[in-house]
């Protein structure tokens, strides 16, 4: 891809700081924009340039990427006063990386297309650690077309670039990630409180199960973090249940009922109820620690 072409990203959050720092080491001449400016003086520090607000970000740029919280967040970010879609020039791309609703996802779509410029659901999963190593599952709805010229950008950030199908297909295919984690979230944390309460050495054990059919990123990458007690976030529990929300919806939609997820969901309200929700997803385990008493 051409590296004279001017790239924005908004949020600059535990995931998004590394992705664009990514893009900005390749080469490319990025800006950016955070609600709390303080997450963005690193990168500002390595060269990186800043505006003020989504409007401004989205003037400078051919590609707007965002990475925020919440769908109100995104709706703010590319529907606001001073939002995206005010000021992104025709023939521009913008690709929400954010994890949010399938119909938001197609709701800017239309209005990005209205205005001449092309529009990309991409949500990514792989946390803090897939972020940082450039390692990062990216799933991705839209025109077919305009993920092509975006594709080069995504395998800067990720490994596993997968084009779903038409806008929102990333967003749906993001729903079906997150109602997998949930149901492996609640078997890993339940393993290591058994084999807690068993007397085993959990990082023993680990070794031994991570190596069979019970193998998987939760187990490699999060249970040594729980057994370490690092609840640091790779991914807020609160976004968390932002997420299993929107998938729980989406199923009501549809008319099906998944019954592990809406479980899980009321684990992990719970584990926000006891003030940890601005930690890692794997403190769902201190919710169940405290179930049982330990």
């Amino acid at each position: 891809m051409n590296k004279n072409i001017s790239i924005g990203w908004i949020g600059t959050g535990v995931m998004g700081a590394s992705m664009v720092g990514h893009l900005h080491k390749a080469g490319y001449k990025c800006t950016v924009y955070n609600r709390t400016k303080a997450k963005a003086d690193q990168l500002i520090g390595n060269g990186v340039s800043w505006a003020d607000n989504p409007s401004e970000v989205a003037a400078c740029s051919d590609i707007i990427f965002t990475i925020v919280g919440f769908p109100k967040d995104v709706q703010e970010v590319y529907f606001g006063e001073r939002g995206i879609l005010n000021s992104a020039k025709p023939g521009a791309i913008v690709v929400d990386m954010t994890t949010t609703e399938p119909s938001l996802a197609i709701e800017i779509y239309n209005a990005a297309k209205a205005k001449g410029i092309q529009s990309i659901d991409a949500p990514v999963s792989g946390g803090d650690v897939g972020a940082n190593n450039a390692a990062l599952s990216i799933m991705t709805g839209g025109d077919k077309e305009a993920f092509g010229r975006v594709l080069p950008l995504f395998e800067i950030m990720g490994k596993q670039i997968v084009y779903q199908g038409k806008a929102g297909s990333g967003q749906h295919t993001k729903m079906c990630n997150q109602i997998t984690i949930a149901g492996t979230m609640i078997g890993v944390c339940e393993a290591l409180l058994y084999g807690q309460k068993a007397g085993l050495d959990l990082s023993t054990m680990l070794s031994s199960i991570s190596g069979g059919a019970a193998g998987c990123w939760t187990l490699n990458n999060l249970a040594p973090r729980i057994v370490d007690r690092n609840f640091d976030p790779g991914f807020f529990v609160e976004h968390f249940i932002k997420d299993m929300g929107i998938a729980l919806k989406e199923a009501e939609l549809m008319g099906l009922s998944l019954p592990g997820l809406a479980l899980v969901k009321q684990l992990y309200l719970a584990v926000q109820a006891q003030g940890h929700g601005r930690m890692g997803t794997h403190a769902l385990s201190l919710g169940l620690e405290k179930i049982s008493g330990l």
